[in-house]
């Protein structure tokens, strides 16, 4: 008996220690659980002069109309117009230069593949028909983004930007027939997203064209006045698009 009132002192005290000690690894374990949670991923990208990436994503295109009044010999007046979008295929490579902790210049080369459904019919509703303009650019897009400061592993930012577009697939005899070159100016707005291993860059930009890209002079359609005649209706074509991407940096 007298032997068990001696250990008892001892065995609590060695329970103490241990208590004390588990209670230690605890609020270890659970500061530096908590440590981890509170690290910024990637905290020195953006301090990188140049940055390199790739993109891809989807795109609609879209062709503004301009009529000018035009009437066949047979007393038709005919009109155009895209009544659906429909989404294409991009792919870039991104190269991004730092210029300021708020500026980064982007340059992001490579190819858009789309098409467009154009409707012609007559201005009384008396025909109607369909064709797809089809196209495949190769891309230049040029572009000054601009952030916000960075909040945790987000920071938002806008872009303002100029893009050079040519059209590489091949022609075909069609009533409209569009100019392989053309230039747009941009607007667009996205958010990096810091990853442990990379960066991610959802983004929605929309494009303006400036440039006329209906092909006025048509030799081809000359003896063919049933498929000139909706060339003929045009005073200007001027093109848009809006464009997703996804940037992985």
């Amino acid at each position: 008996m007298k032997r068990i009132r001696h250990y008892i002192p001892a065995l609590s005290r060695r329970f103490l220690r241990l208590a004390t000690a588990a209670a230690l690894l605890c609020a270890v374990a659970s500061a530096s659980a908590q440590l981890k949670q509170n690290l910024d991923n990637r905290p020195y990208a953006d301090l990188k002069r140049w940055h390199l990436g790739f993109s891809v994503g989807m795109h609609m295109q879209d062709l503004k109309f301009t009529h000018n009044g035009f009437i066949t010999d047979d007393g038709q007046r005919w009109v155009a117009e895209v009544p659906d979008y429909s989404p294409g295929f991009c792919v870039n490579v991104l190269g991004a230069l730092r210029l300021h902790k708020y500026f980064e210049l982007r340059l992001s080369p490579g190819m858009y593949f789309g098409n467009k459904v154009v409707r012609m019919m007559d201005a009384n509703g008396d025909a109607t028909r369909k064709h797809d303009v089809k196209s495949a650019y190769v891309v230049v897009p040029l572009d000054l983004k601009i952030s916000g400061d960075r909040l945790r592993n987000t920071r938002p930012y806008v872009t303002v930007g100029a893009m050079a577009t040519y059209d590489v697939s091949k022609k075909r005899p069609e009533p409209i027939r569009l100019n392989p070159f053309d230039a747009y100016l941009s607007v667009g707005v996205g958010c990096d997203f810091y990853l442990p291993f990379f960066k991610l860059n959802p983004e929605v930009k929309f494009c303006f064209g400036m440039t006329d890209v209906l092909d006025h002079k048509r030799p081809d359609l000359a003896d063919d006045p049933e498929m000139i005649k909706v060339t003929n209706s045009l005073k200007k074509v001027k093109s848009s698009m809006i464009v997703i991407t996804f940037n992985f940096e």
